[in-house]
């Protein structure tokens, strides 16, 4: 049993309001509802963050200021399928760039996905996975002394609360070396009709991935929710830029986890918070990074300007 699971859902179900962790989502069911997720016509922050790393790949490779005669570290935080990456590692293979690619994940079924199918595709790439969540890794980057890029990618950082945010970052910040850099992938703040649906698909594979959240404590922890009896609720406001997604009772209910030896009463239309994402722009990517010693130099947006990979060099 996870035991970091078992506390972490004790804690969330026994909160007020409740919540649950979203790093939970990512079983083998969740992975794999995941990459259907990417694939939806309305969840756009893939395509277009792969529009960046597809058509702009060189200039990623001049913002980061790299270099075929140095030897650096490639690590990806919360790698996934590692598609959109897969773009920058093919073009730094052609032209015999000096690396190791280090792809860090909370799930090892991603990580075993990713390992092989980079060793199948780019067979010269020197892979080495990582498993772990952000704030466990950060600490290990500083037992290498080579120039290190770190990818995070997806808007990752939106899931996390502010607080987190800058606390992530400044911890970030600290486990690099001078001149070292970070690429990390923001959702731009836009329109309600643009952001909504992508937590909000018509197949409802986000519903599917919220509610397997509890069926993964059902299998793992020896709880009976009855899914039937929860929906899946997203919200969001272009003013206050963040997305919310909530697992809701649709009646009076009590759930017993048998792990904690603990039964847990839902009202109706009671909210159990799942995840949020927050989005971005300038002046709220600066506010989180005014105590560290990162600063950004460059930007790169999609065609449509959703999205922004920002290249942050260490001071």
């Amino acid at each position: 049993m996870n035991n970091n699971f078992l506390n972490d859902v004790d804690k969330g179900l026994s909160s007020t309001p409740k919540y649950l962790l979203s790093k939970y989502f990512y079983d083998k069911k969740g992975d794999a509802l995941f990459v259907d997720i990417m694939n939806m016509p309305e969840y756009y922050l893939t395509r277009a963050e792969f529009d960046i790393f597809k058509n702009q790949t060189q200039n990623i490779i001049k913002a980061l200021q790299l270099n075929k005669n140095t030897f650096f570290e490639l690590i990806e935080l919360g790698a996934g399928d590692g598609t959109k990456t897969k773009e920058l590692l093919k073009v730094l293979d052609t032209e015999n760039y000096d690396f190791n690619y280090v792809p860090i994940d909370i799930s090892q079924n991603a990580l075993d996905q990713l390992k092989q199918s980079v060793n199948k595709e780019l067979p010269n790439v020197k892979t080495t996975t990582k498993q772990g969540d952000y704030f466990n890794v950060l600490a290990s980057l500083k037992q290498s002394n080579h120039p290190k890029i770190i990818l995070f990618l997806g808007s990752n950082l939106g899931n996390l609360s502010d607080v987190q945010a800058e606390d992530f970052l400044s911890k970030l910040s600290d486990s690099l070396r001078p001149n070292d850099k970070v690429l990390l992938g923001l959702d731009l703040i836009k329109s309600r009709d643009i952001v909504l649906p992508a937590y909000n698909d018509s197949q409802g594979i986000t519903k599917r991935f919220n509610l397997n959240l509890l069926d993964r404590i059902n299998n793992e922890l020896g709880a009976d929710f009855d899914t039937n009896t929860f929906i899946h609720q997203p919200e969001y406001t272009e003013e206050e830029g963040i997305a919310r997604s909530y697992i809701v009772s649709t009646t009076n209910q009590n759930v017993t986890v048998k792990s904690l030896n603990k039964t847990f009463h839902f009202m109706e239309g009671e909210r159990v918070h799942t995840e949020t994402s927050r989005k971005y722009n300038d002046t709220i990517l600066n506010s989180y990074l005014k105590n560290t010693s990162l600063q950004v130099i460059d930007k790169l947006m999609d065609s449509n300007t959703y999205f922004a990979d920002y290249i942050l060099d260490k001071k």
